[in-house]
């Protein structure tokens, strides 16, 4: 199984899928005949041109247990950085490192060791599997798993997310929103600013007014699953120093505790502007909560305990994940896999091959529990 892993982590890996453009075309393309050969009813769907996602099903009706990780990576900032070539798989002992490795390459190399052991064996007792490797999951888009939840492409009744959770359950999430604000204002020459109207110093008064009114309140909206939180992340404004700017932008990310939504909390952002201002809502999902006693956090921590022998840990998430698309359809959603979630996003990230083996045995443990 090792070398399976490794095997499918080198081909993972070889295919530069980073963002920007986060073209997952090619390693797709390259993974749909290799599914259908094990016996999956593998289709892709593009959503916009390199943002192509696939799906691969075993069995029929339902349950449907859903596997799912992102094949897009981060770009490689610093190319010096890394000791190695990062499209190329290195290997120094227990440590497999490329990008992507860890997020979420890894994650989907475990998933298709399941694919591949779980259609050797006849395919599921009962119910479907389905596979979903996905695109535009790094910029929190709609057009991976969001297009397969709004076509109807894969409707689960469990989803495991594909995530470096160090094999541990993360079985809750805050949801997301990205929001941007847009002011105007009159240009004018900078020797006589009074003739103009500043767009950024509108702006500047509405973040003032985020922060002394909406952060107090945001910092007492704390739940198990994390706290409120709100970060202004860009901002761009001004044509030139000598000019009184006529525009100026923002975008906030705002993280939501479960019991908070998304209108009420993009209303709450628009009682801070004011004339001459706008706001778009760019992306936005609840939070979800897996119920500690539904099926699939009960048999997944059996199958922890089952393949390690201890009890399974249950990691906070500190990002987003792609299963806030299917947070409102009232189905079990948790985030799974190998890997240090720290070491995303990094030059030389590497995965353990010991901890790749663990996450493809605990899921297959998963399929034989849920599907049996």
């Amino acid at each position: 199984m090792q070398q399976r892993l490794a095997d499918w982590l080198r081909l993972l890996v070889a295919h530069d899928t980073s963002v920007p453009p986060g073209d997952t075309g090619p390693l797709c393309r390259d993974l749909a005949p290799r599914l259908a050969a094990l016996g999956y009813r593998v289709s892709l769907h593009e959503a916009s041109p390199g943002l192509v996602s696939l799906v691969a099903v075993l069995g029929a009706g339902g349950p449907q247990l859903a596997f799912n990780a992102h094949a897009d990576t981060v770009g490689v900032d610093d190319l010096a950085a890394w000791h190695s070539n990062p499209f190329e798989l290195a290997q120094t002992d227990d440590r497999l490192a490329g990008l992507g490795a860890v997020n979420c390459k890894g994650s989907l190399a475990a998933q298709l060791v399941v694919a591949e052991d779980v259609a050797r064996r006849g395919g599921p007792v009962r119910g479907s599997l389905s596979f979903s490797v996905v695109a535009d999951e790094e910029q929190l888009g709609s057009s991976g798993t969001g297009l397969l939840r709004r076509d109807g492409i894969v409707r689960p009744d469990y989803l495991v997310v594909g995530a470096p959770t160090g094999n541990g359950i993360s079985s809750a999430e805050r949801g997301v929103m990205w929001v941007a604000i847009e002011t105007t204002g009159i240009a004018a020459h900078a020797g006589v600013p009074e003739t103009g109207d500043s767009a950024i110093l509108r702006m500047l008064r509405i973040l003032n007014r985020l922060q002394t009114e909406l952060a107090p309140r945001l910092a007492v909206r704390t739940s198990p699953q994390g706290q409120a939180t709100m970060n202004i992340g860009r901002i761009r404004g001004g044509e030139n120093t000598n000019v009184v700017p006529a525009f100026c932008r923002v975008e906030i990310d705002r993280r939501l505790t479960p019991s908070e939504n998304v209108a009420e909390a993009v209303e709450e952002i628009r009682a801070c502007l004011e004339d001459h201002a706008t706001l778009e809502l760019l992306v936005g999902s609840s939070g979800f909560i897996a119920p500690a006693d539904g099926a699939l956090v009960r048999e997944l921590t059996a199958a922890v305990r089952h393949v390690t022998g201890r009890a399974p840990a249950f990691p906070s998430a500190v990002g987003a994940s792609d299963g806030r698309h299917y947070a409102d359809d009232g189905i079990e959603i948790v985030t799974f896999g190998p890997g240090d979630g720290s070491l995303g996003h990094a030059a030389n990230e590497w995965v353990s091959l010991h901890e790749l083996a663990e996450a493809a045995m605990i899921q297959l443990d998963l399929v034989n529990r849920l599907l049996k």
